[in-house]
């Protein structure tokens, strides 16, 4: 479980003490639940989002245990560090959109004739459950050819579970190479 401190003080000056020091800052909330100024640390952050097993994780904030699903965060513009998150509270049984990771595997056949891999969508917006979500979409991309692309229609979702993405939208595909 992921500990982190309750934020006091919710200012500049305290933000940037805060991030000196090597935490995170970050925003707690969700419908019907207060919301939560809380500081992480960096390091510890970011092991505990790549080491998740499914699309919610724990976290400790003060004396209060929650789990949390990211909605959105901030990078650092020249170095890339995260600087700032937003965690969506997960309340069961609550309908809510959530951001769903995608994720690809294989080599796709148009590589070899002078193509480029490329992907639009790393996230797709999913409405539904928390219970019904998905950990992550995972997309077979071995069979497209040049030219060829994977579109938001072509995802199988989980029943009570609705993609809220357009669906005439590329997640994936593969272009020529310039």
């Amino acid at each position: 479980m992921l500990e982190g401190i309750v934020r006091e003080s919710i200012g500049k000056r305290t933000a940037k003490q805060l991030r000196r020091d090597g935490y995170l800052t970050a925003n707690l909330y969700a419908n019907g639940v207060e919301n939560i100024q809380a500081a992480f640390k960096r390091g510890e952050f970011v092991r505990a989002v790549r080491n998740k097993e499914t699309l919610a994780f724990a976290v400790k904030a003060g004396d209060k245990e929650l789990n949390v699903v990211i909605q959105e965060y901030q990078l650092h513009p020249i170095n890339g560090d995260v600087k700032h998150v937003d965690l969506r509270i997960t309340v069961p049984g609550q309908v809510t959109n959530f951001l769903v990771p995608v994720t690809t595997h294989g080599t796709p056949v148009g590589l070899k004739n002078k193509g480029v891999l490329v992907i639009s969508k790393k996230r797709l917006k999913v409405r539904g459950a928390i219970e019904n979500m998905p950990a992550n979409f995972d997309i077979n991309v071995e069979p497209l050819e040049r030219d060829e692309s994977i579109l938001v229609r072509s995802i199988d979702v989980p029943e009570n579970c609705k993609l809220m993405d357009r669906p005439d939208v590329a997640i994936c595909g593969v272009i020529k190479a310039k």
